[in-house]
Formats: structure tokens, sequence, C-alpha cells
């Protein structure tokens, strides 16, 4: 599919990966709605790069109503739909003090970067399946945001990694069910980021999430991100799969040995740059 002259919505679109992917699509000449919870930024940053910016809180069925209407009403159905919008919190299942972890973080994560993906995917699909094909019989492309946490998640990230578990897991179903209406799906699963996320970890963390890469050792950058978004949307052969952006970081790939040293320390530094990064967070969507 073009991207030129196509209505795309971007959730999370304000900062990072979002951010990034307006940007990218809205320079290749997509007519771009970025959608994001603090929506004083998203009109901002709408308006700086020549788009429309909306409230939407992607776990409430009504404010992602309410903004996906709007961007329809403005742009008309969107052919493109990138879901960028999530959070990070992490927590110990099991406390040292021996409490249980709060049910309320983990439905909360889920809520957010699971739910609220699929709510969008529900809301956005709607529409797309009323415009009218191109030459391939295409309507329109869907990318969600996995991570590498959905295929190797890490101490504190049980919620996490559940949540994107899920959004790598129902793209092949979303991808069976749309075909018939020639819709793709596909979801990238990035490995470390230079975003707020990744540099809010505890000093020292960064660097040991690094040496798990094999090539190259470094924090991806969104503009990566957005680079492969091009791609996908341009490639319509890409469908039902997700790409793994994290320079074959496998969690084991540390020392000679190929094992990630579980020691006191390690664990220590892991929960306490999970920790960081919650509080940075804790109130992104």
């Amino acid at each position: 599919m073009k991207i030129a002259g196509i209505p795309a919505i971007v959730t999370g679109a304000v900062y990072g990966l979002g951010a990034a992917t307006a940007r990218r699509l809205a320079a290749d000449g997509a007519i771009v709605a970025m959608l994001d919870l603090d929506g004083d930024a998203a009109e901002a940053t709408a308006k700086d790069i020549g788009c429309i910016g909306f409230v939407c809180n992607v776990g409430s069925a009504d404010s992602a109503e309410a903004a996906i209407a709007a961007a329809r009403k403005r742009h008309g159905p969107a052919g493109i739909v990138i879901n960028c919008a999530g959070i990070g919190c992490g927590s110990a299942v099991g406390g040292r003090d021996g409490r249980p972890a709060d049910l309320a973080w983990f439905e909360r994560v889920v809520r957010v970067n699971l739910t609220g993906t699929f709510n969008v995917i529900c809301l956005a699909a709607a529409n797309m399946m009323a415009r009218a094909p191109n030459e391939d019989g295409e309507r329109g492309v869907i990318v969600n945001t996995g991570s590498t946490s959905g295929y190797e998640g890490q101490i504190g990230q049980a919620a996490y990694a559940a949540s994107k578990g899920g959004v790598i897991a129902m793209g092949i179903a979303l991808v069976r069910e749309f075909a018939r209406s020639g819709i793709r799906v596909m979801t990238i699963s990035p490995g470390p980021l230079d975003t707020r996320m990744f540099n809010g970890m505890f000093e020292g963390a960064d660097n040991r999430l690094l040496d798990a890469a094999h090539f190259p050792r470094r924090a991806g950058k969104p503009e990566e991100y957005a680079k492969i978004v091009a791609d996908i949307v341009g490639n319509p052969m890409l469908n039902g799969e997700s790409i793994r952006r994290d320079g074959a970081l496998r969690m084991g790939r540390v020392d000679q040995t190929g094992f990630w040293p579980v020691t006191k320390r390690s664990m220590k530094c892991a929960l306490r740059s999970i920790t960081s990064a919650s509080a940075t967070l804790r109130n992104a969507a």
C-alpha cells in the first residue's frame, strides 16, 4: 500500500515510537491523526508536523471510540493504524515481605497494552472495512507493538510480558479474520529502545541488557521502528508476523558461558530498574 494520501492513526503518538512513527508517516505523505492520553501534547505535536491530535485513553471504550470517530470525520476511514500506546509498570509477583502483588497492577498493564490495542483494532478495523480496496484488493494495514519481553520476560515483568505476549499471539488470529476484507496485521517486537522507558532504568542495568544483544549492542532508535512501519505498509506480502527488532538480543547471551548470570545483585538491579522505569511511565499511555 502506498503511504501518500492515506489516512493514518497512530496511538501513543506524543513520545518515543509513536511520535517518530507519526512524523515518518506524515513525511511520507500520510494524513495522520495522533492519539494520546495527553491530549494537549498530542494537539501541539500534531500542529508542529501538520497533523491533527486527539485525546485518547486506549483502555476506555468510550474515549477510543470518540477519538477514532473524530479522526474519521476529519480524514475519512483510516487505511493505516499503528498501535504504540503502552505502559511498562513493573512489580514483583511476591514481595520480600511475603505479600502478593496488587492485582490492580496486573490488570492496569494488561488493560492498556493488550485490551487497549485490541480496542483500537476493533474500532479502526470496522472503519477500514468500509474503504475501497486498491488494485491488490487491500483496504488497510494494522501494525501493533509487541516486545522481546513477550518472548522472554524478565524479573518484574509478569504483567508486561503477558500483555505483549498477548499482542503477538492475537496477530495471526486477526489476519485470518481480516483476510476476506483485505486487511493486513503485523507486529513489531522491539528490544531496548532510546525512549523514556529504557533511559529511566537504574544505572548499569541498561548496559547489562544491551550486553545480551549480539549486534549491534546499542539501544534502537525510535526512527528505526518508524522505518520498519513504513516498510511494512509498503510491502503487501508482510502479514501475520512479529518482527523482532533487537540486534538478536537473547536473555542468556551475556558472558562467555552463554548464560545470563542470575545472582542476588543482578536480580536486585533488575527490580530497581523496573521500579525506576515504572515511576517514569506510570501515567503514560
